[in-house]
């Protein structure tokens, strides 16, 4: 492979996805793509994202899972209450399920009625259920620790409960020291930058490089090339 391409934080951002992968001229024979995460919620296209992500790793991807796939996974797997009104009522899991076709009353429970978990069924969300819960949370190769979120600062990796590896913020990127660079999605370059119209990608001094550039949000969405370090982006 002549080149790596990093990607994270696509929130149903088919058409910004597809640009970008044309953007970078994208060949799967001769770079390794790796995606961070994220590919549901908030944006438009959830469930075609999942189809392109699916199609891309059986071309030789590697696709890790990011919190808001763990988000989808408890909400969608259990009975609890609080995972699916905190996926459904309030972190984009509602624009996931409309791209399945679902209306708003058939998965919005009312806060004044006991919770009934809503029965939905689909054989697509199904299959794509079955393809994000076997997702690994983190890549480590001699140079890089891909992630999604972060790395606990003090722990080894080995160690560390899959669900910081996804949902980690501050505490990663203010107290990472490590040798290896981390490269991560899930908190904006916006707060990384200390500037709320800076989404290019962060280069911290401490070996982090974020690359969620909040593309749902109307920022943009970013792809890093490796070894060269360059910024690609498209943005709507």
């Amino acid at each position: 492979m002549t080149r790596t391409l990093v990607i994270s934080d696509i929130h149903g951002e088919l058409e910004l996805f597809e640009q970008l992968l044309a953007k970078v001229q994208y060949d799967p024979h001769h770079d390794q793509l790796i995606l961070l995460g994220d590919y549901v919620d908030r944006g438009p296209h959830s469930k075609k994202v999942l189809d392109k992500v699916i199609e891309l790793k059986a071309q030789g991807a590697l696709v890790l899972k990011g919190n808001h796939e763990d988000m989808m996974i408890k909400a969608l797997t259990t009975d609890d209450e609080h995972a699916w009104k905190h996926w459904a009522h309030r972190n984009g899991g509602s624009n996931t399920l409309q791209s399945y076709g679902f209306s708003e009353e058939e998965f919005i429970v009312p806060e004044n009625v006991e919770f009934v978990k809503p029965e939905l069924y689909s054989d697509k969300l199904t299959g794509h259920l079955e393809f994000i819960q076997c997702l690994d949370s983190v890549i480590v190769s001699e140079d890089y620790i891909f992630v999604h979120a972060g790395i606990h600062p003090t722990l080894p990796i080995a160690e560390t409960d899959p669900y910081v590896l996804m949902w980690i913020r501050e505490d990663f990127y203010n107290g990472y020291h490590g040798d290896k660079t981390v490269i991560f999605g899930h908190t904006p370059t916006t707060i990384l930058h200390d500037n709320k119209n800076n989404h290019a990608i962060y280069f911290g001094k401490n070996n982090i490089i974020g690359i969620d550039g909040a593309a749902v949000y109307g920022g943009q969405l970013n792809c890093l090339e490796l070894p060269t370090k360059i910024m690609h982006y498209v943005k709507k």
